[in-house]
């Protein structure tokens, strides 16, 4: 992880060019709701609410999984998330104080939750990672009020269920019907798991934790399944952003291979990968959170199908691609696999076809996947059983 994690630190660099909000010390308005818990100092976090200096329902600010949907653009995005302020206090992760409640009632809320909030000085500054989604400046919160309103019924229940553990409580939200999101957000601030094991998780591990479980949980079911009877290929482009699939007629497994397009930071053609057999990856990801959000997108779809295969990911991030957080890979991925895919008869005629919708050449690819290298042979569960 530690080169392309370097890599796209590198890429946010031009994030600096973006306008942020300008505000005074003090902020009103309505999260959508949001919070940040940051991971620096851990087992001390800095943790707060996003707040942008608007009222009404802002709810479309923290719902990545309504932006492809919604019909908006890279820089519409970044335009919108740049205007929450994030207000940060540095908390121990098991804090119970007042202000820690108060971040439960905005996670949890059903709308937008109004929120004041006064800093100890001006917020400034802005942030870009690879992994979340982007905000604009941040200060230390001098005074705090919020405006609690109802509750999610389904985060509601699981927040005062203290004797469900935390994998079944995001697992049963889910099937539910809360989007990843919400469950994300809710483990981050404490709400979910036995009461005496529940602590604040910082943003970016929660999003990883939520993505991986959840897959996890499909991809259970999904190998308990027969296998799809063809080659596929889904396709789906946004964001500056195009990903290819390859379903093959196979046990499953799973290959993530994205590609970054030389630009005006970097002088050559970045490429990472990971992959994984039938077993469960023990092992975190090389390439980060993304391979994660793209492994519940394509095992959600099968489950949802009933059937099994083998999955290869190739994704083309264009000369203008801005980091905006790994929501990016899962929802582009939902998106492709909704689709209506191309079907073939064999592997070779597949991936020739998934090459001629991508502008990198054959060799490239092939270079840093193993499935491409080494196909995996047709295979269903009915020969192993």
């Amino acid at each position: 992880m530690a080169g392309k994690a370097a890599f796209l630190s590198r890429l946010t660099r031009r994030a600096r060019f973006y306008k942020r909000v300008d505000v005074g010390k003090r902020v009103e308005g309505a999260s959508p709701p949001s919070v940040f818990i940051g991971s620096y100092g851990y087992p001390k976090v800095f943790a707060g609410p996003l707040v942008p200096p608007s009222h009404g329902d802002t709810r479309i600010m923290d719902y990545p999984e309504q932006w492809l949907s919604e019909g908006g653009g890279q820089q519409e995005i970044i335009d919108f998330r740049l205007q929450l302020v994030r207000g940060k206090t540095e908390m121990h992760i098991r804090d119970q104080s007042r202000q820690a409640q108060m971040l439960k009632e905005i996670a949890l809320s059903e709308k937008s939750t109004e929120v004041e909030a006064e800093f100890s000085q001006k917020p400034a500054g802005g942030f870009f990672h690879e992994e979340l989604q982007p905000f604009g400046p941040s200060a230390p919160i001098k005074e705090m009020s919020v405006d609690s309103g109802k509750w999610d019924q389904k985060l509601e229940k699981a927040f005062y269920d203290t004797d469900l553990k935390a994998t079944d409580a995001m697992t049963e939200l889910y099937e539910k019907g809360s989007v990843v999101s919400s469950i994300q957000r809710a483990l981050s601030v404490g709400a979910l798991g036995l009461g005496k094991n529940r602590r604040m998780v910082p943003t970016r591990w929660s999003i990883t934790a939520v993505d991986s479980a959840l897959s996890e949980k499909n991809m259970a079911e999904v190998k308990q399944n027969e296998a799809i009877g063809e080659y596929r290929v889904y396709e789906h482009e946004s964001l500056s952003n195009k990903f290819v699939m390859v379903l093959s007629p196979a046990l499953w497994n799973y290959e993530w291979v994205e590609a970054f397009m030389p630009h005006d930071i970097f002088e050559k053609l970045e490429v990472f990968s990971d992959r994984e057999g039938f077993e469960r990856k023990k092992q975190y990801s090389v390439v980060g959170g993304c391979y994660y959000s793209v492994r519940l997108a394509v095992a959600e779809a099968l489950a949802k199908e009933g059937r099994q295969a083998g999955a290869l990911v190739l994704r083309e991030a264009y000369e203008d691609y801005v980091p905006l957080g790994v929501w990016n890979c899962r929802e582009n991925a939902r998106a492709a696999l909704a689709g209506k895919p191309e079907k073939f008869e064999s592997f070779k005629d597949a991936l020739e076809y998934a090459h001629s919708r991508l502008r990198i050449k054959p060799e490239k690819w092939r270079e840093h996947s193993q499935t491409i290298r080494r196909p995996v042979a047709q295979t269903t569960l009915k020969k192993y059983l």
